[in-house]
């Protein structure tokens, strides 16, 4: 029997909690909020489908009761306020980062071997907040932001070259920020065909522009942030992890040299199996990209310095 737990039933979460049933990627999945009644009803709103998408995951939904959560294999962190129109991403950190901290201690009190997903912005310091402060080993905490800006930059490419986004491959590292995140434009490919032969340099650069600002075009767009597809990422690393794919998959994972990085989570490929990430896969980056992830780490160090300030640390 396999148990994942999603804390966070508003948009994300609940998409989360959706896809996971829906895909039969857990026997039992548990949707937590501190909000009174919205996650038992959105959860019995899901087990009112079962019978019409042929589903027989068991969705159960709980008002900040945690024991309810014991036992899980994976949970998945959206907790936390979402952005509006014109924020960034790092300026939720002073509310989200008690949130999240919180949220931690409570799920491992019950489910002490479990696997933590951040979903939770700013991801990549959110993550490296729950690694400093959850005595887990680093492989069992993991940003699910890669996974969400690589099928974004899937998404753009597709359209691009006018092609089935399925049989387009292409890779986003670094931090998920707005100004962070590095499309490997380099690496990309259709069908193994590598697009900078079938696309211009312009083209591109167009495409990686569109996929950095994905997240803040659906803001704007919405009025809050994206659910669809930040839920389905987080269900497909978790699919991942639980049917143990040995999927490569980026993620924001804590680094201990690799890629020139220490002492923080950033996005880079990993391989996704039953124990949470098990190694950080060396794509060989050429100079420029090299720099770019530099400046990214460095952005991210400079995020996390505030929660020294805040003594979230």
């Amino acid at each position: 029997m396999s148990k994942v737990t999603v804390v966070g039933a508003g948009n994300v979460g609940a998409t989360c909690a959706n896809v996971l049933a829906f895909n039969e990627v857990a026997d039992e999945v548990v949707l937590l909020d501190i909000k009174e009644g919205v996650a038992e009803g959105k959860a019995l709103d899901m087990m009112q489908t079962a019978t019409l998408l042929g589903f027989d995951t068991r969705i159960t939904g709980v008002t900040n009761d945690y024991t309810k959560t014991a036992g899980s294999d994976v949970v998945v962190i959206t907790s936390g306020i979402p952005r509006k129109p014109g924020m960034t991403r790092e300026e939720l950190i002073g509310v989200n980062a008690g949130i999240v901290k919180s949220v931690a201690a409570s799920v491992l009190a019950h489910s002490p071997n479990a696997i933590i997903i951040c979903v939770s912005n700013p991801m990549d310091t959110m993550t490296y907040l729950i690694q400093k402060t959850s005595g887990l080993p680093k492989n069992r905490v993991i940003g699910m932001g890669g996974a969400l800006d690589s099928s974004r930059f899937k998404c753009y490419l597709s359209k691009a070259l006018n092609a089935n986004p399925n049989e387009v491959e292409g890779i986003v590292i670094g931090g998920h920020g707005d100004t962070t995140m590095i499309p490997l434009t380099r690496l990309a490919t259709y069908k193994g065909l590598p697009v900078s032969q079938l696309l211009d340099a312009e083209t591109l650069e167009k495409v990686a522009a569109d996929t950095m600002v994905g997240g803040a075009t659906l803001t704007k767009l919405l009025g809050t942030s994206a659910w669809y597809a930040p839920g389905a990422a987080a269900a497909y690393v978790v699919e991942s992890i639980l049917h143990d794919q040995k999927k490569i998959v980026p993620c924001s994972v804590y680094l201990e040299g690799e890629y020139g990085q220490s002492d923080i989570c950033i996005g880079v490929p990993v391989v996704l199996g039953r124990t949470g990430w098990e190694k950080v896969v060396d794509f060989k980056l050429n100079d420029t990209e090299k720099e770019l992830f530099e400046k990214s780490a460095a952005a991210v160090h400079k995020t996390n310095s505030v929660l020294h300030e805040i003594k979230a640390l």
